[in-house]
């Protein structure tokens, strides 16, 4: 049999499709998941290998199994995303009560063939924007140390210069359009604003700013924890700590919208890339189409 090139092989041209669209996310800054099939009992259509992306709005990208399958790992793979956590799923017809333990998760989906799979979910989250303004040396050194951590590390220079939604923005310049850029990153919502001034400085430039109370409680500064910190490293170290310990944590008690199947009785991902119908004003969702045309007979 002669040798199949890779760019003939659907198998590898589903993987690099993936690959093509994991950057495209990454480049977008959106999170995703990725499943890998790791274990399939007959019958089933998927094999170990098979896999697929799932991105951040539900849409699934790739092969793990038929459209049943598919909603399992769809819903559980949105809760993978919201909690940053992987997990191994088993998907099985047993009649089972759900079942969750740590790092794995056990669901009952009625319309398998009868066979069982188990699927790895990696999900990949966005790194953490931190936006620096100034290029003295304590600016320099946040934004070596913070690619470092593994943070999307930007420069900024005035108000268009911060992007909405920035995880944290550093303001290093000693005096060079301090306030533009703090009131840029108020206005954009950053999670973490600090200004790197004295007590006595910090509070002068804030003065003359004009911020709300609750605005101006936002702001950091002096920038960073109290560690005694003297070398423009020694700083950045101290700010970039103050950034982890104040980073919003995933709650594991909030998982994304879910809803019940009104045929099968499967949880399935309450999100528009799912199956559903409206009817009577009521939105009802369904894991694949054997069940939403059940619902909906012709």
């Amino acid at each position: 049999m002669p040798r199949q090139i890779a760019s003939e092989n659907p198998h590898m041209a589903g993987r690099s499709a993936q690959f093509q669209e994991a950057e495209r996310l990454r480049a977008d800054r959106r999170g995703f998941v990725t499943a890998t099939v790791v274990r399939a009992e007959k019958p089933t259509s998927a094999r170990p290998g098979d896999s697929a992306l799932v991105r951040d709005d539900g849409t699934v990208v790739g092969f793990v199994g038929g459209e049943c399958a598919r909603a399992s790992v769809q819903a559980q793979a949105l809760a993978a995303l919201a909690s940053g956590d992987p997990v191994l799923l088993r998907i099985t017809p047993d009649e089972l009560p759900p079942e969750a333990s740590a790092g794995a998760v056990t669901v009952h989906n009625p319309c398998l063939s009868g066979g069982t799979l188990e699927i790895f979910l990696e999900p990949t989250l966005p790194p953490a924007l931190v936006v620096v303004h100034g290029d003295a040396p304590i600016a320099r050194a946040v934004r070596e140390l913070a690619a470092w951590l593994g943070c999307d590390a930007q420069p900024a220079g005035g108000d268009d210069d911060v992007p909405a939604g920035a995880d944290a923005v550093v303001v290093a310049s000693h005096g060079e359009d301090e306030g533009a850029v703090i009131e840029a990153a108020l206005r954009a919502g950053a999670g973490y604003v600090a200004l790197v001034a004295s007590q006595r400085r910090g509070a002068a430039v804030l003065d003359g700013l004009d911020l709300a109370p609750d605005e101006r409680a936002r702001v950091h500064t002096p920038a960073g924890l109290d560690i005694g910190s003297h070398t423009p490293r020694e700083v950045a170290l101290s700010i970039l700590a103050e950034v982890v310990s104040l980073r919003p944590r995933p709650d594991p008690a909030v998982r994304p919208a879910e809803a019940v199947d009104p045929v099968c009785g499967m949880t399935v991902a309450a999100v528009e890339s799912t199956r559903h119908v409206d009817r009577d004003g009521v939105r009802y969702w369904f894991c694949g189409p054997g069940c939403e045309q059940a619902f909906t007979p012709s």
